[in-house]
């Protein structure tokens, strides 16, 4: 069982609506509060030659991912750590700090606690009009597919491409980004740390269309042989880009570098590069049985 097919028992008790987006929404006077949270695990989420201070950055970094993907300001960021050595606080705070200062937010708290295995836990609350809200949900046929950045540059570090290695320790969320494209009428968004198709298939999911992808078009890792920069591209996780649609008379948005990839179909479900169906995977967690 995968992390998509266990939300399934998470609809049954607090209904579809609140899960379909990278962050849930209340309505607050005349804004929007969006927040979100992320749990990073050593063994799973941390490469080995991480320092603490990329360890912060990077638990940081996802939340604020997730809040510029609705097109919000961020506002805090509480952090909580569960620590195999209390020394290792210091430097993980520094990195997550110095993460909201540069991108937004503020660090205003969190909690301490002792284990086996260092886990950090990120929650952050953001804040955006009801005119620039951005959801998953949206997209129509017409408009076009986008990302920002170069999807794949973190699995290009990680399978030891050292141009690529900074994309995987210190990770950037587009939030900058995420606020314009919301002012700019952006019909759908969500952000890419699962991978550019996996995402796909969850935005053709709940808008029930398709996309026609060009691989021409495609950012790749720069340095990177083929096939396996299409591979790492369309699958490779931990890239904190934006994947977004919007109308093409909406194009170019100022401030905001991105890569028209394609269009949205009315074919259900589909996601095409080239005509051929691209595999549905990427990043998820699994159990057994």
């Amino acid at each position: 069982m995968d992390d998509r097919a266990l939300l399934t028992s998470v609809r049954a008790v607090i209904g579809e609506a609140d899960i379909l987006d990278d962050c849930a929404v209340l309505p607050c006077g005349d804004r929007c509060l969006v927040l979100t949270t992320d749990m990073l695990h050593a063994t799973t989420d941390f490469p080995e030659d991480m320092t603490d201070w990329q360890r912060g950055w990077m638990a940081a970094a996802v939340t604020l991912s997730d809040v510029a993907s609705m097109g919000a300001e961020p506002v805090a960021l509480l952090l909580a750590a569960g620590l195999d050595d209390p020394a290792r606080l210091e430097e993980i705070t520094k990195g997550a700090h110095d993460c909201c200062t540069r991108h937004g937010g503020r660090l205003v708290g969190g909690d301490i606690d002792h284990h086996d295995e260092l886990t950090l836990v990120s929650t952050a609350l953001g804040q955006v009009e009801p005119a620039h809200l951005v959801r998953r949900q949206g997209a129509r046929p017409g408009d076009l597919v986008c990302v920002t950045g170069t999807p794949g540059q973190a699995m290009a570090g990680l399978e030891g491409w050292t141009v690529h290695r900074l994309a995987l320790l210190e990770p950037q969320p587009r939030v900058a980004a995420g606020r314009a494209l919301g002012r700019a009428g952006a019909s759908a968004m969500m952000d890419l740390s699962d991978g550019l198709a996996l995402s796909l298939y969850d935005l053709a999911a709940v808008n029930r269309c398709g996309f026609r992808l060009r691989h021409e078009a495609l950012p790749r890792p720069a340095g990177v042989p083929e096939p396996e920069a299409t591979a790492f591209a369309l699958y490779g996780g931990g890239d904190f880009e934006l994947l977004f649609c919007l109308p093409p008379d909406r194009l170019p948005v100022t401030g905001v570098d991105c890569t028209v990839i394609g269009e949205v179909t009315g074919e259900d479900g589909r996601v095409l590069l080239d005509g051929v169906p691209v595999e549905r995977r990427g990043y998820e967690h699994r159990w057994s049985g």
